[in-house]
């Protein structure tokens, strides 16, 4: 047994645990901040991505300052822990579902702990597997705690590869460095804006299908400013940062300078027979942090990734401001108050900035598969459905407040929502990362438009949010009920039109194009 096994205080350790998870959705480390401070420097004053990487450094800020969650989707909680011999694992655990319980009680994280078979929501995001704990043993004295935030847009693009493959735009990929290369390429051309572009991707070679993933999670929990000790995989970090930023994906879809902020690649051994390349894509919201914990005392003795300057976001915003005076270019903005008209949104065209006030209703998976059977709970002709799960507290007078509330990925509600929105007359849809043919043709059809929100900027987006008139469909969960909205200066960016055109589609076809020029070999 640890010699201080009996001196350890279980309720500091668990004060400390609810500290380090309230610091993780709330403030961004600084490799990371300064990855994205990077982004914005390199793109054209006036573009949609330079508008996009202002307000998610407008976000960042309000995080900060609201110690709020930086995105609604506070993803599964995954903490990876290295203990000395002798430390009570069981007690650890105990204290960490505790202190998860106690932050989502608190608006910090967004209850997302739902069960598979029954959906139900367990409002507290503990569950069988959640959260994910995973613990090592170590030689050294004390405790290391790091957890990752990693919300499901960014989940739903990581990406496993069998060599060897044939991979479009690139051809084959074989079991060399060179059809790791192109794996790797390809991992980020496929994201395209829907895991909330610019991102990080952790890259595992080798091991099996589940060992493999482990591989490329584990690397998102290196710093960004890292140096990889393995010469080749260094090159081949390199090689991908310079030319996954020459495909044009850029913030959000949006097209641009930066698709990609950091990329870390490990290796493992593998058996003969299989040879997989496993690509984990975490949004520009990288929220990782770590600490150091004391194991006689369970308090924090130091805060990890904190190394080096940090970012002044007030000032970025400030230089921004003045950037986008310089050049808006052709851009539109135009106001929209809801509820619309059909003749309102056929004037809306792929690029316009729209900025909206009056109501609006969320719904995601549950609540379009809702729709496909029964009445809507309100009158939805002529209004917008927001895709977006958000984080709510109830006060003491019973009254619902708004905490978070950015954009959920949409493409999830693709084989609902032009049925849906036929059905119901909605007129606009928000979301990110765009949605497929059956939802252009429907917008034509019917007279719709899809608007792309800042994804991941739920402190932006909640300051926009007025006050909360109702909610339907509450059985389903915070995240999947009905929220009704009120709203002003909700700004979000037409990317889909009533006239058949699709932002996503040209980037799509633009980006892969670009992909192509990186087919002929490199690492021999």
């Amino acid at each position: 047994m640890h010699k201080g096994e009996g001196a350890f205080s279980v309720e500091k350790f668990q004060e400390s645990m609810y500290q380090l998870i309230v610091e993780t959705s709330t403030k961004l480390p600084k490799d990371v901040r300064r990855a994205i401070v990077r982004a914005k420097a390199r793109e054209n004053a006036g573009t949609r991505a330079a508008m996009a990487l202002t307000t998610i450094a407008g976000n960042i800020k309000m995080a900060d300052e609201n110690v709020s969650p930086i995105c609604q989707d506070t993803g599964l909680p995954t903490f990876k822990i290295k203990v000395p011999v002798g430390v009570n694992q069981i007690k650890m655990k105990e204290a960490i579902r505790n202190a998860i319980a106690q932050a989502t009680k608190d608006g910090k994280l967004r209850p997302n702990s739902v069960d598979s078979l029954t959906g139900e929501n367990s409002g507290d995001n503990l569950g069988d597997g959640v959260p994910v704990i995973k613990f090592e043993q170590w030689e050294k004295d004390y405790i290391d705690v790091r957890l990752i935030l990693k919300g499901g847009g960014c989940e739903n693009k990581n990406i496993q590869y069998s060599l060897p493959c044939e991979l479009e735009g690139l051809g084959r990929a074989g079991r060399d460095l060179d059809g790791i290369r192109k794996c790797i390429l390809h991992a980020v051309y496929q994201a395209q804006g829907q895991g909330c572009s610019a991102g990080f991707i952790g890259v595992g070679i080798g091991g099996d299908r589940s060992s493999g993933y482990e591989l490329a999670k584990e690397q998102l929990f290196r710093s960004v400013d890292d140096i990889n000790p393995n010469e080749e995989l260094r090159q081949l970090e390199e090689y991908i940062m310079e030319n996954a930023n020459k495909l044009g994906i850029g913030t959000m879809g949006f097209g641009g300078e930066t698709t990609l902020l950091g990329c870390k690649i490990g290796a493992m051994h593998r058996i003969p027979a299989s040879f997989f390349v496993s690509v984990a894509y975490n949004c520009w919201a990288f929220r990782r942090l770590g600490v150091k914990i004391n194991p006689e005392t369970g308090d924090i003795q130091e805060w990890l990734y904190q190394e080096g300057e940090d970012v002044d976001f007030a000032k970025e915003l400030e230089k921004a401001e003045e950037k986008a005076s310089v050049n808006m270019g052709e851009t539109r903005e135009i106001v929209l108050e809801a509820p619309l008209t059909e003749e309102q949104v056929r004037q809306l065209k792929v690029g316009d900035v729209v900025r909206i006030n009056g109501m609006m209703y969320t719904g995601r998976d549950a609540i379009h598969k809702y729709l496909m059977d029964h009445d809507a709970p309100v009158d939805l002709n002529g209004q917008i459905i927001y895709h977006c799960g958000p984080v709510m507290l109830k006060d003491e007078e019973g009254k619902w407040h708004v905490k978070a509330a950015g954009p959920t990925t949409s493409i999830r509600e693709e084989p609902y929502q032009g049925d849906i929105m036929k059905k119901f007359g909605i007129r606009a849809v928000i979301g990110k990362g765009g949605m497929g043919a059956k939802t252009l043709a429907a917008l034509k059809e019917h007279g719709g438009v899809y608007l792309n929100a800042i994804g991941g900027a739920a402190q932006y987006y909640a300051d926009c949010i007025k006050s909360v008139e109702g909610v339907d469909l509450l059985e389903f969960g915070i995240p999947e009920a009905m929220w009704h909205l009120k709203v002003e200066n909700f700004t979000a960016v037409v990317t889909m039109d009533s006239h058949g055109n699709s932002l996503h589609e040209d980037v799509e076809k633009s980006s892969l194009e670009k992909l192509a020029q990186f087919k002929e070999p490199v690492f021999k």
